[in-house]
């Protein structure tokens, strides 16, 4: 993501890995060392309602709560990856986030970019815990099932985009207050 009006002085970028474990690997991006050395590693546990900001919290969406139908999946308890590290016969999946975040604006770049990255990881967190709990939703779709959403999907966005009110995540929690002695 890019804005016109600053170009290269900001940017975000999330790159992603999906990998067949449970979030064990190191340097899955396969940064230089010197670049490894500054990333800042933030695990997320979908099941640990303490990552979870009570404004975000709903109990349908809790995989500490959820069991599949489908699939018996959950509900996931404390030790939940070390019991699916330890099952052979079980899929897993870990998707691993890089987030590169650029804003170049005196006074205000730490505290900006310390925002963003904190906003992305409350992003993720609820993502991941709204796939896990709507499993059921989407474990038995085919590929042209995913297409036919996707188009759909894209075509309802370009809709609101044109039309609609401004809708998603919102950060009103946080306070902000720029001036020359705290910027």
């Amino acid at each position: 993501f890019q804005n016109e009006y600053m170009r290269d002085n900001f940017f975000i970028q999330i790159e992603t890995w999906h990998k067949p474990d449970t979030g064990k690997l190191e340097n899955v991006h396969k940064l230089d060392e010197a670049t490894w050395k500054t990333v800042d590693v933030v695990p997320i546990d979908i099941a640990d309602n303490s990552q979870v900001d009570s404004s975000d919290y709903k109990a349908d969406e809790d995989p500490a709560k959820f069991k599949s139908a489908k699939t018996s999946r959950g509900p996931l308890g404390p030790n939940w990856q070390t019991e699916l590290m330890n099952k052979t016969d079980s899929p897993k999946m870990c998707a691993y986030k890089l987030v590169t975040v650029n804003f170049k604006w005196w006074g205000m770049q730490t505290r900006v970019e310390n925002f963003i990255h904190k906003q992305e990881t409350r992003i993720f967190t609820n993502f991941h815990r709204q796939l896990f709990c709507w499993i059921d939703k989407w474990v038995e779709l085919t590929m042209e099932d995913i297409r036919q959403m996707e188009a759909e999907t894209q075509k309802e966005l370009e809709e609101l985009r044109n039309q609609g009110d401004i809708r998603g995540t919102s950060a009103a929690t946080e306070s902000w207050c720029f001036s020359p002695a705290n910027g």
